[in-house]
């Protein structure tokens, strides 16, 4: 799952636990549209028929969506998805709305020209818009305009649903990547920063692990080839256990995003959580609310290989001192990522927007 589907999956599974049924309407690609039980949520997917500039459209989504809103007492809606925004107003939804405000649209520039009149609409309709970090709160000039409805409430994981590698798995790693490596963990997409990663590990020697596929993956390869890097190991999608295992081994984690588009870092995340020093970039997003600069890791410029490259190396000749980063980004985790904070601060404000929604009604069947 990406960034997105795993705070979702996350929210859905944490808020069943506390009492509140969960349904997640979904496109699908793959197979036959379906309704399936995962983690104690109704997880109904229906058949993507078409996609522009990496949106999904769906025509049986409107009459699902429509089903599915009536029974609900909140709809929680994950921005940026525009095709929503038409289903939310084509449906006439009129129960309390929440929106998680993920990330500001960066790469379709010139199509928000177009969209904006309904993204304005559609922000403005809602009863809360949850944003991810203060950071992004901050430095996001659409959530400015809506300053009196925005909360924060940071992504949370629960480690305890993540699989624990067996001596086998972890042995298996170590003997093929040795005992000291960086490692990034993520989808290969434009604005991750690897070209820049690569760039900066020109004259390094130290083994660099990236885990993951995308759309740019052939391209880095070629670029790993033509910079004449031995010290990079592609391994391509890997299931969780085999990442856990990574994450548990690596000696640091990176995450040199260098666009907007990277609104918080679930893979960042995820090394605080195992206790990792990282490196970021400074990009005005939850990066930068995660790692915390010469705390939990080293914080760059972005776009900058060789900020980069010194930063490598400041942590891989101070082994001591990164260590207790990594010490300190897990505190961090626990203390303000864990996935109970955030599951409680959602059903807390489901409840909120459900009663004010109940009070609103019953004040229109008194006049």
């Amino acid at each position: 799952m990406g960034g997105t589907e795993q705070v979702i999956n996350q929210i859905a599974r944490g808020a069943n636990l506390l009492g509140v049924d969960t349904d997640v309407l979904s496109l699908t690609s793959n197979g036959s549209a379906a309704t399936i039980e995962i983690d104690g949520y109704q997880a109904h997917r229906v058949r993507l028929n078409f996609e522009i500039a990496s949106t999904g459209f769906s025509l049986s989504a409107f009459p699902r969506f429509a089903e599915l809103a009536k029974k609900a007492d909140v709809i929680h809606y994950h921005y940026p998805w525009p095709f929503m925004d038409v289903v939310h107003f084509a449906t006439g939804v009129k129960k309390p709305t929440v929106v998680t405000y993920h990330s500001d649209i960066i790469r379709q520039a010139s199509l928000l020209v177009l969209y904006r009149p309904l993204q304005q609409r559609f922000l403005a309709s809602v009863d809360k818009i949850v944003a991810t970090s203060s950071n992004y709160v901050e430095s996001s000039k659409v959530l400015g305009q809506y300053e009196s409805k925005v909360s924060v409430i940071p992504i949370g994981l629960d480690k305890s649903t993540y699989p624990e590698p067996g001596k086998e798995k972890l042995n298996y790693w170590r003997q093929k990547l040795g005992n000291k490596f960086f490692l990034f963990v993520g989808v290969l997409r434009y604005y991750k920063g690897l070209h820049i990663l690569l760039e900066a590990a020109q004259g390094l020697d130290y083994p660099i692990v990236i885990v993951g596929a995308g759309p740019i993956e052939q391209a880095l390869k070629n670029q790993a080839r033509a910079l004449s890097l031995s010290n990079i190991y592609f391994l391509g999608y890997l299931p969780d256990t085999d990442k856990v295992a990574l994450l548990m081994l690596c000696f640091s984690v990176l995450f040199p995003s260098h666009l907007r588009s990277e609104a918080f870092g679930i893979a960042l995340l995820e090394g605080a959580m195992y206790g990792k020093p990282m490196i970021s970039s400074e990009i005005g997003t939850g990066t930068t609310y995660i790692n915390i600069a010469n705390d939990t890791g080293l914080v760059i410029p972005p776009s900058d290989p060789l900020a980069l490259r010194l930063a490598m190396r400041y942590l891989w000749e101070h082994p001591q001192e990164s260590a207790a980063m990594g010490e300190r980004a897990a505190k961090r985790y626990w203390s303000h990522f864990t996935a109970e904070k955030m599951v409680r601060s959602y059903v807390d404000l489901y409840q909120e927007i459900a009663a004010c929604g109940s009070q609103s009604r019953n004040e229109k069947r008194g006049r």
